[in-house]
C-alpha cells in the first residue's frame, strides 16, 4: 500500500468520530432550546401571563404652590430649599404697614357709624315724642274748631276767630301727617333690626373684616406639610396674588404612574396588587402597592402638540397608557421617595373581577384640602364686637323695630 493510500485511510476514520461528536452536540444544542422553549411556554402559560411589567414608571406626587394673597414688599423668609415644613407654619413675611393703616381707618369707619346709627334711633324717639306732641295739639286744635263752630252759629264770636280756629286745626293736622312721614322714614332707616344687624352697621363691619384679612395675609403660611422646592422670592421683592414664591411637596402622599404599552392592558384591573422597586434603592426595598385607576387616554393623546397621523407616511407606533398606583404611606415612611425617581413595576393579574375603569363617583369631601385658612377671621369678629360694644352706648331704641 502506497503512503497515499494509507492518509486517505487515516483521514477517512478520524472524521467519523468528529461527525458523530458534531451530531450529538447538535442534538444536545436541539434539546435544550426545547427543553428551555418548552419551559418557557409553560411559565408562561401557567405563570407569566398573570404579570405585566414596565420600567416606564415615575414618582408623581402633588406640588402644592405658594403665593401671596395680597401684595406687598417681603421683609422675611423663614424657609429654604429642601426644609421640611408643617402646616400653618409662616413661610414669608410681607411689610405690614399699609395693611395695619387699612385696618385702623376701616376701625374708625366702624365706630363712627356705630355713633351715627344710633342717633338714628334716638331720631326716631324724638319724631315719636314730636308725632305724640302733634296727636295732642291736634285734639285740642280739633276742639277749639268745634268750640268755634258752635259759638258762630249762635253768632257769638266774630268771624276772624272762627276763621282762626280753622285754619289752626288745618296746621295741626298738616303738622302730624308731616311728622308722621318723618317718623316713617326714620324707622325705615332702622327699623325691623337690632344696632348690630344695621346693614350700614354691617357693610362698616365688613369692611372691618377685609381690612383684618389683608394683615392677616402679609404672613403667608404653608398650606400643607411637606419639603420646600423651588424657592424663588427674595428679601425685598415686590410680589402680588398669584405669583409662586416657592412649591411645598407633601412626599406623605406620592403615587407611581406606569406606562404600559396598550398590548399589556387587557388583564390590568383596578385593585390588583402591585410590586415595586425604585432605582433608587435598588433590589433591596420592593413597594407593595395597588392599582387605583387607569388613565382615560394615552400620552400623546394629552400632548401639548399631539401627533397628526392622517398623513401619507405612516408608521403605526405602539401607544402607552398610564396607569395610576398607590403605595401604602407605612412603606413610604420608611422608604421615601421623590418626585420624578424612575420605578420598576410589575402587576399581578390574577385577580381579573375589577374594573378597569373607576365607577367611583366624587363625595362631598374633597380629595385634597388645606385648613390653614379657615381660623383668620376668628379674631376679627372679636374685633367687630368689642367696637361696636364700645361706642353703642347705654341707649336701647325703645322703637327702632316698630
Amino acid at each position: 500500500m502506497s503512503t497515499q493510500d494509507s492518509s486517505s485511510t487515516d483521514d477517512t476514520n478520524s472524521s467519523a468520530p468528529r461527525k458523530r461528536r458534531r451530531m450529538r452536540a447538535l442534538l444536545f444544542a436541539v434539546l435544550v432550546f426545547a427543553v428551555a422553549g418548552g419551559a418557557w411556554y409553560a411559565y408562561d402559560r401557567l405563570i407569566g401571563q398573570y404579570y405585566v411589567s414596565t420600567d416606564d414608571a415615575y414618582v408623581h406626587g402633588d406640588r402644592v404652590p405658594v403665593s401671596p394673597q395680597v401684595s406687598g414688599t417681603v421683609i422675611g423668609i423663614q424657609a429654604r430649599d429642601t426644609d421640611y415644613v408643617r402646616q400653618g407654619q409662616v413661610l414669608v413675611r410681607l411689610d405690614p404697614a399699609d395693611a395695619r393703616l387699612a385696618l385702623a381707618k376701616a376701625e374708625s369707619a366702624l365706630a363712627l357709624q356705630v355713633r351715627s346709627v344710633r342717633q338714628d334711633y334716638a331720631r326716631v324717639d324724638a319724631l315719636d315724642a314730636t308725632v305724640q306732641m302733634d296727636r295732642a295739639q291736634l285734639a285740642q286744635a280739633k276742639d277749639d274748631f268745634a268750640r268755634q263752630q258752635r259759638l258762630r252759629q249762635r253768632g257769638m264770636n266774630s268771624q276772624e276767630q272762627f276763621q282762626h280756629a280753622q285754619t289752626a286745626e288745618q296746621v295741626a293736622r298738616a303738622k302730624l301727617a308731616l311728622d308722621q312721614a318723618q317718623l316713617a322714614g326714620a324707622r325705615a332707616a332702622v327699623g325691623g333690626t337690632k344696632l348690630e344687624d344695621n346693614p350700614a352697621i354691617r357693610q362698616a363691619a365688613a369692611a372691618v373684616r377685609s381690612a383684618y384679612l389683608a394683615l392677616q395675609r402679609t404672613r403667608i403660611l404653608a398650606p400643607v406639610s411637606g419639603y420646600v422646592a423651588n424657592r424663588g422670592v427674595q428679601v425685598g421683592q415686590q410680589v402680588k396674588p398669584g405669583s409662586v414664591l416657592m412649591d411645598v411637596v407633601p412626599l406623605a402622599d406620592v403615587w407611581v404612574n406606569a406606562n404600559f404599552k396598550e398590548s399589556e392592558l387587557s388583564d390590568v384591573r383596578i385593585g390588583q396588587p402591585v410590586s415595586l422597586q425604585a432605582d433608587f434603592y435598588g433590589n433591596a426595598v420592593t413597594y407593595h402597592g395597588k392599582v387605583l385607576g387607569l388613565s382615560p387616554g394615552t400620552g400623546s393623546a394629552f400632548a401639548l402638540l399631539p401627533a397628526q397621523n392622517a398623513t401619507g407616511n405612516w408608521i403605526k407606533v405602539v401607544q402607552r397608557l398610564p396607569v395610576r398606583i398607590g403605595i401604602p404611606a407605612g412603606e413610604l415612611r420608611k422608604h421615601p421617595l421623590r418626585l420624578g425617581l424612575s420605578m420598576s413595576v410589575t402587576v399581578d393579574t390574577h385577580d381579573r373581577s375589577g374594573a378597569s375603569l373607576t365607577t367611583r363617583k366624587t363625595g362631598s369631601q374633597p380629595s385634597a384640602a388645606s385648613g390653614v385658612y379657615s381660623g383668620q377671621l376668628t379674631g376679627a369678629r372679636k374685633l367687630v364686637r368689642r367696637i361696636i360694644a364700645e361706642n353703642r352706648g347705654d341707649a336701647v331704641p325703645a322703637h327702632g323695630g316698630s
